[in-house]
Order: structure tokens, then C-alpha cells, then sequence
């Protein structure tokens, strides 16, 4: 018998059927992967166009960042086929691998996912230049969906660091926008709601070093970025709830900066990514509205 928290028609039957179908599809393989670091881990994996889309010339690129609550099982395979899909609109895409939490379901590793989203960034420019040479570097759109919304947000403001920050830049990057989807935006408001099994409070490392390192890494405390920024989100998101995008978007508000919230109905966390969903459809077209 299925445990009946999980049963159809509940919130959590709806999660389980969504996350279902996304990882249903196959892993999309990249065109070709190449390294930003010397760790396993530092790599991106590039996709070319399938077509020729937009007013003609290079296309955009989307750099993708994907989700997992920042821990070590989830990998870049899983949003493989987002970013495959997206080749298919005519969307040059490199998707970013990072170092994640190790074993035990730790979330995330400080600072090495920080440090990895840093550099792969600053080396992302050569790296298209080097790789996709009929992609346009200086037309750049971050996106990433739930921790890696995180991170997108994160490394759209890195110009807003603490001074003592080793990941500040002392510009804003030459991004076109950020598309964050259903992101883990609002470190404080993710914690008091315990996210993906407490997450953002591992993230930190626990009590003892949270307050402390929360003002180097939560987007809500970065702003205003100068960055046009779009938030997506599913209303019935069982798994990042809509008020952990709300809050950014209000503190976002507060800065006197205006953030695009898109809220979709009937839709939870994983349709966002998933090729199968209208859903990842709006996701496209967003994208698209920045990138072109």
C-alpha cells in the first residue's frame, strides 16, 4: 500500500507524479564538456542550437545551474533534458557541474559551491568562445531551478558581496538577465520553513556558523543587483513554497529594484524543467524574452 501522504490528489501524490515524469526522460548528452578547474566536479557541458531561432546571428547563451538542495546525489544529469529542450529553441546552453555535499545527505559544501559557481562563470565567456564559436558570449542568461535558482541569483550579485568576500567582483556580470526558477531565494524565509529536509541550514553548516555566513550567500541580502531578473514559480510547489520567491521579490521591492514573479497554477517543483510540461514552456519563453 503506498504511504497515503504520497496518495494521487494529495500534495505530496502530485510531488511524487511531477518528479516521476521528469526523471522518466533520458539524459540528454551534451555536444561536448569541457573543464573550468582540476576537480572532477568543474566541468560544463555545452549544447548547440538545434535551430535557428531569434532575429538571426549567434544565439544566446543559457547558462543552466540545476537544483538538488545542493547535496551530492543530484547531479547535471537530471536537467539534461531542460537543457536539451532549450537547444532545441535555438539556445546555445552550458550547463554548470558543481561540488555538492558529500556523503550522508549533507547540503552543499562551504565554500567549494560557491568557489565552483564563481569560477565557472569567469571562465564561461572563453570557454564559448572556445567551444561554440556560433554563440554569443555578450547575450548571456543565467538560469537554475531550486538551489541552483540559488546559485543564479547569488552569482548575478556577487558585486554586492561583503567587501571581504573572496567571490566579489567589483562589477555587475555581463548577464542579459536571470530566469530562477522556483529558487531557494530568501535564505532566512527557506530556513524558517525548513526547505528540501533543512537544507539552507546545512548549507551554512549547521547553528554554530549560520548567522555568520548568511550574508555571503543569501540573494535577498544582495540587492539591488541592476540585473533584470525573472522568478518562476509553480503555485502548488510542495517542495521550495511560493512564499520563499515572494520574499525576494519584496525584499527585492524594499531595495527599489522591480522583480518579475511568474506564478503559474496547478504546477509544482519539478514541471518547471521538465520538457513534458507546459509549464517548462513558459520557462523557455522567458528565457527567450531576455536572451533575444
Amino acid at each position: 500500500m503506498p504511504d497515503a501522504a504520497a496518495e494521487k490528489g494529495t500534495p505530496a501524490g502530485r510531488n511524487e507524479a511531477e518528479e516521476k515524469s521528469l526523471l522518466a526522460h533520458p539524459a540528454v548528452a551534451p555536444d561536448l564538456t569541457a573543464a573550468y578547474g582540476t576537480h572532477p566536479d568543474q566541468v560544463i557541458d555545452f549544447y548547440v542550437p538545434r535551430v535557428q531561432a531569434g532575429p538571426g546571428g549567434p544565439a544566446p547563451v543559457v547558462v543552466v545551474l540545476h537544483g538538488g538542495a545542493w547535496r551530492g546525489p543530484y547531479d547535471r544529469r537530471h536537467i539534461s533534458p531542460f537543457a536539451g529542450f532549450l537547444a532545441g529553441r535555438g539556445l546555445a546552453v552550458a550547463s554548470v557541474e558543481y561540488r555538492r555535499g558529500d556523503g550522508g545527505g549533507a547540503a552543499g559544501r562551504w565554500p567549494e559551491t560557491l568557489d565552483d559557481v564563481a569560477a565557472a562563470l569567469d571562465a564561461l565567456p572563453a570557454l564559448v568562445r572556445e567551444h561554440l564559436p556560433d554563440a554569443d558570449p555578450r547575450r548571456t542568461v543565467l538560469t537554475g531551478h531550486s538551489a541552483g535558482g540559488h546559485l543564479a541569483l547569488w552569482a548575478a550579485a556577487r558585486h554586492l558581496l561583503p567587501a571581504d568576500a573572496p567571490w566579489r567582483t567589483d562589477r555587475p556580470a555581463p548577464l542579459r538577465g536571470v530566469v530562477a526558477l522556483a529558487p531557494i531565494a530568501d535564505l532566512a524565509v527557506a530556513d524558517s520553513l525548513a526547505v528540501c529536509g533543512g537544507a539552507v541550514r546545512q548549507f551554512l553548516g549547521g547553528d554554530e556558523t549560520f548567522a555568520e555566513r548568511v550574508p555571503y550567500a543569501d540573494p535577498a541580502l544582495l540587492l539591488p543587483t541592476g540585473i533584470a531578473t525573472t522568478l518562476v514559480q509553480g503555485r502548488a510547489d510542495a517542495d521550495v513554497p511560493q512564499e520563499v520567491a515572494e520574499a525576494y521579490a519584496d525584499a527585492a521591492a524594499r531595495a527599489g529594484e522591480v522583480v518579475g514573479v511568474t506564478l503559474l497554477e496547478d504546477v509544482g517543483h519539478f514541471p518547471l524543467i521538465d520538457p513534458a510540461a507546459d509549464a517548462c514552456a513558459v520557462v523557455a519563453e522567458e528565457i527567450a524574452q531576455l536572451a533575444w
